[in-house]
């Protein structure tokens, strides 16, 4: 028998449009014309201003050929021409990738090529890192200057065009076209494994316009919302709120440099509702000098993720007039797809046990399909008890169309009909999730990942280091920092000082080691390191 809710009823342009982020913009431009959209040091940005800076750049990146399914790198902090790339090259149908503005020549290189970019737009501060990896890399993309009058800093240009003067000859009235299908990428996230170079994630305008909206339905955010950018840009594409503020027509308010006098003097000039970030920030913030806190106008919202707070740091920063949500999640999954949902049955409790509420990572957000805790070898979900370890998984829209040009790290990331997150963690009776380790040996430093593998390395590279073994060490500032255990060659001898300059010369600072102990190397019997027992020693450091 014929379905008659099948028959007849197809989709046609009238009641199907592929979802992409970008129509937010248009929407609150032609609604907040006038709306403060941007706001970066004496500048403010109109909605309507927003857009037009959007298309000019669509228009411009349009001239120089770029179309469908090319990549525009960008190398920036916080700052408007971030904003405008997020809207105008999806514009064309062309990917954003936006580089992390802590990455080494060498890296930077690798992604350029395996990317294939074809512009790169950089700010002047990082000419001393693009310049050598433009001279590395294969591709040889369109270099555009940012020139941001904030900076005052010193750096040369590399292109042949500043950004402003780029965009001042684009059309703002440039007719721009949504995705014929919302599977479409839009763009283009590295992240590091623990092996060989960083795998590309890639997003789709389908998952960005979730996640945006998604981020305004957590947060409760509206039109009067004003949010500060103390998360990177770079990072997931700022767990999608470069798109999110354009949803309701709420205030971006860049900030180039994150620290906590400039943290607290934007929160208490500009009335602002909401920022994210590492527990890093939170920690900066509670340890700040007196003279440079300030009254919170108003209670500020405050999303955390990466490696997980201490109940003490969350406590600490509610006593100091921040509300504290946990969010958890990878690049993989768009940033941040689940949060410890506050539940008001907890409001009685004493403020040192909702605190440990707090820190668990809790459950799937609004726009997420699947949340599980699994035996990843059985595919089951491992039982309810807050005991049981199991991979966490994740099953939906939020999920990145896969890894550029590696299937099989694809196919074994959503091998059984989920994403394999590599995290290891229970689940409570009440559905909340909680990490109690890394099946991967990442550290979380400051809110970016670090290879253990690639510290080793280089490491290895020094001629006097027999062995040598990476394991992340708590921090109550960063969250966690790299801690190497070198056994040397015989008749060697080194400092930790020596040991940290060269790294420094091989690594992004980031991920240098903060503390080096020599030592034999435990192993088992079979001559693998026990890394078990490294953090063991690290931790009681």
């Amino acid at each position: 028998m014929t379905n008659p809710y099948e028959t007849d009823l197809d989709k046609n342009p009238a009641n199907y449009v592929p979802l992409t982020p970008i129509g937010f913009l248009e929407r609150s431009a032609a609604i907040y014309p006038n709306r403060t959209a941007i706001i970066h040091g004496d500048r403010r940005i109109s909605y309507a201003d927003a857009y037009a800076r959007a298309r000019r750049l669509a228009s411009a990146l349009a001239a120089k050929g770029v179309g469908l399914g090319d990549t525009v790198s960008v190398m920036a902090p916080n700052i408007p021409p971030v904003l405008d790339a997020h809207f105008g090259v999806p514009m064309l149908g062309a990917i954003l990738n936006t580089l992390n503005i802590r990455l080494d020549a060498a890296t930077i290189a690798f992604t350029l090529d395996h990317a294939e970019t074809k512009v790169l737009i950089t700010d002047r501060e990082f000419a001393h890192v693009i310049k050598p990896a433009l001279e590395m890399c294969k591709v040889k993309p369109l270099v555009i200057d940012i020139d941001d009058p904030v900076y005052t800093g010193k750096g040369d240009r590399l292109g042949d065009i500043e950004y402003e003067d780029f965009i001042a000859a684009g059309d703002p009235d440039f007719a721009w076209t949504g995705p014929d299908d919302e599977w479409r990428a839009i763009s283009l996230n590295y992240t590091s494994g623990t092996t060989g170079n960083p795998k590309g994630v890639v997003y789709h305008h389908r998952g960005a316009y979730l996640n945006a909206v998604d981020n305004i339905v957590s947060a409760g955010m509206t039109g009067s919302s004003v949010y500060l950018w103390t998360l990177p840009m770079f990072h997931c594409n700022g767990w999608c709120f470069t798109w999110s503020l354009a949803v309701v027509g709420g205030t971006h308010v860049c900030l180039r440099r994150v620290e906590a006098g400039a943290i607290y003097s934007a929160i208490a000039e500009h009335k602002v509702t909401h920022l994210c970030g590492a527990p890093i920030v939170m920690g900066m913030l509670i340890n700040a000098a007196a003279d440079l806190k300030k009254p919170l106008p108003n209670k500020v919202e405050l999303f955390t993720a990466a490696a997980p707070p201490p109940a003490a740091v969350i406590a600490a920063m509610e006593a100091n007039g921040f509300k504290i949500t946990h969010l958890y999640g990878l690049t993989e999954t768009y940033g941040p797809s689940t949060l410890c949902a506050w539940n008001e049955d907890w409001d009685a409790l004493p403020a040192d046990k909702q605190a440990e509420l707090k820190a668990r990572q809790g459950v799937k957000s609004p726009m997420l399909a699947g949340l599980d805790v699994m035996d990843p070898a059985t595919m089951e979900p491992v039982p309810r008890d807050g005991k049981t370890m199991g991979e966490v998984m994740f099953r939906g829209n939020l999920v990145m169309k896969g890894y550029l040009k590696n299937p099989k790290a694809s196919q074994e990331a959503f091998a059984g009909g989920w994403f394999h997150s590599g995290d290891l963690g229970v689940i409570h009776p009440d559905g909340y999730i909680q990490l109690r380790d890394r099946s991967k040996d990442i550290i979380i430093s400051g809110g970016e990942n670090i290879s253990t593998i690639e510290v080793e390395d280089v490491l290895y590279k020094h001629p006097k280091i027999l062995e040598a073994a990476v394991v992340a060490r708590p921090d109550e500032k960063w969250g966690e920092t790299p801690c190497a255990f070198i056994s040397l060659k015989a008749g060697e001898s080194l400092t930790e000082a020596e040991v940290i300059a060269f790294c420094k010369d091989n690594l992004a600072g980031y991920k240098v080691p903060r503390t080096v102990v020599f030592e034999e190397l435990p192993k088992t019997s079979t001559g693998k390191v026990q890394k078990f027992i490294l953090r063991d020693r690290a931790k009681a450091l």
